[in-house]
């Protein structure tokens, strides 16, 4: 029972995590290009997960990753970590924190239909239903929200939809790899080898920035960025993977809205509007019809 509730408990922290990365991740992209942002963030996470994963093989010779699994390891991680976050960041950096928490809480929906698919889940018609409504949610979302300069936009609230497919996509197929491999051994394939694809990039975009003029929250930002969503709240999210279903585990995710949109309106000032309201409402009916089912 304390190991059950300790297990949520950790889940909840890595919620709390999650959702403060919109805040913070806004703050950053005030001082950072996007894609360099990214760059910055995977290579901090992978300088703070590999001595993890030395001390881990150290400690445990047996568990050392055979080099025919590598691809499999790398593009696991490259698809659930590092372009999970590219597309995040650069969503978030043309689109609102509401926008982009109400998309990321379709995360359990992606989840059951790629589980599906794979003949891993049952989809029945109540399930069915529930994403219906939410895909209506959805479209109430677009289709009456009220524009402004610097508001949401299609094009990044579709780059956080990619975001949210490529999580999903790393949370089933992630879920047969937990049983073999330790959340440190697949984090840290995913964020070094995510650092080393974007390096070249990453060097180009540094090559023309002005570092000097960063700010220490700027830095704070970037560090919280690959330190607590990244690093550990990856890490508990494998974890709990390999102790509960997949779809349980994403069903978490639909808390990250309400924290999310609550730090934006007292932290950034963000507007609640009417269309967002009724749109959130209907998706998060969905969210749950669909869990339910």
């Amino acid at each position: 029972m304390n190991g059950e509730f300790l297990l949520y408990a950790l889940i909840l922290l890595m919620v709390g995590f999650w959702s403060g990365n919109y805040i913070v991740g806004k703050l950053a992209l005030r001082e950072f290009p996007a894609i360099l942002l990214v760059g910055l963030r995977l290579l901090f996470a992978g300088v703070m997960i590999l001595p993890l994963y030395w001390m881990e093989q150290k400690q445990s010779p047996a568990a050392r990753v055979p080099r025919r699994e590598w691809p499999a390891l790398l593009s696991l991680g490259i698809l659930g970590v590092s372009l999970n976050q590219f597309f995040f960041v650069v969503g978030l950096s043309r689109t609102s924190v509401a926008h982009s928490a109400l998309i990321v809480g379709l995360i359990p929906i992606l989840v059951l239909l790629l589980a599906s698919a794979l003949k891993q889940e049952h989809i029945t018609f109540r399930k069915a239903s529930g994403m219906g409504v939410a895909l209506a949610g959805v479209g109430i979302l677009k289709a009456f929200e009220v524009h402004h300069e610097g508001g949401p936009t299609w094009q990044g609230d579709f780059c956080i939809f990619l975001s949210t497919l490529a999580f999903a996509l790393f949370t089933v197929f992630g879920k047969r790899l937990a049983q073999r491999y330790s959340a440190v051994t697949v984090n840290t394939f995913g964020y070094v080898g995510g650092a080393l694809m974007l390096l070249p990039i990453t060097l180009w975009d540094s090559a023309g920035f002005s570092y000097q003029h960063v700010t220490l929250l700027g830095w704070a930002c970037v560090l919280y960025m690959a330190l607590f969503p990244s690093v550990l709240a990856y890490l508990i999210y494998y974890h709990a993977l390999k102790s509960i279903p997949a779809s349980r585990v994403s069903a978490f995710s639909y808390l990250q809205p309400v924290l999310a949109m609550a730090m934006g309106v007292v932290i950034l000032g963000e507007r609640i509007t009417g269309p967002l309201l009724v749109g959130g409402t209907v998706i998060f009916s969905g969210v749950y019809l669909t869990e339910r089912g």
